[in-house]
């Protein structure tokens, strides 16, 4: 068996800092870069991993709520990318391949179980989650579910992590269950409702691979417990 394991990692505007996040713990690591643009869905059948990316609002359509595109910013939608994307969970699910969902990576992934979305997270009277007046990531304190697996991976009850959102999650998709909030109630991460002999599966609103503190256990130990998940379902 091949030392080498590689994460694909959805394409999106800011792939660098995410595939540089991968890529920083492991020497062992390569990263895949996968997306429609590359017409290169088949290099998934290469990946041990994959980490779903942050980017554009997932069109209302897809959680069957058309009335919500006016909430969403229409430069910034990419029905193609939903697409591509839901086509990847698929994947994954049916070949138990691990999964870490970042931002836009948990609303896709929320989607693709059957959930819905807060196409606008201020309208819905939440103010405390949109990025900064110099466009700088917000930093809020979240809440984890003591009972959570979260729990067992980050081995604390709160933290400290930064957001940068417009859009989260609302109903829950089938099969999963919020185990962290913000203080005032946005799902800040999901995981699955049982996860007992199943893959890795976990969606994160923050954005680990661009904390201030690297060392936090909601960037590193989210990025061990991903590669220790990978390791041990290819021994």
């Amino acid at each position: 068996m091949s030392d080498k394991i590689i994460i694909g990692v959805t394409d999106c505007s800011k792939f660098d800092i995410y595939s540089d996040w991968v890529l920083s713990y492991d020497k062992r690591v390569e990263v895949i870069k996968l997306g429609y643009k590359l017409d290169n869905f088949n290099d998934i059948e290469k990946c041990n991993g994959i980490v779903l990316t942050g980017g554009e609002d997932v069109h209302p359509r897809f959680y069957n709520l058309p009335e919500y595109y006016h909430y969403c910013y229409e430069d910034d939608v990419d029905e193609k990318r939903d697409a591509f994307e839901f086509q990847v969970l698929d994947y994954t699910e049916k070949n138990d391949v691990p999964v870490l969902g970042i931002c836009r990576g948990m609303q896709v992934g929320n989607v693709f179980f059957g959930g819905t979305l807060i196409p606008d997270i201020a309208s819905w009277g939440k103010f405390d989650h949109s990025k900064m007046p110099d466009k700088s990531d917000r930093y809020h304190e979240i809440i984890v579910n003591e009972s959570s697996w979260l729990n067992t991976i980050v081995h604390t009850t709160k933290g400290l992590v930064n957001s940068n959102h417009h859009q989260s999650t609302d109903r829950t998709g089938k099969g999963l269950v919020v185990s962290a909030i913000s203080p005032d109630g946005v799902t800040e991460a999901m995981e699955r409702l049982d996860p007992n002999g199943k893959s890795f599966l976990l969606f994160v609103q923050w954005h680990p691979e661009r904390l201030k503190d690297q060392q936090s256990p909601f960037s590193k130990k989210l990025h061990e417990a991903f590669i220790n998940a990978i390791i041990s379902g290819r021994q």
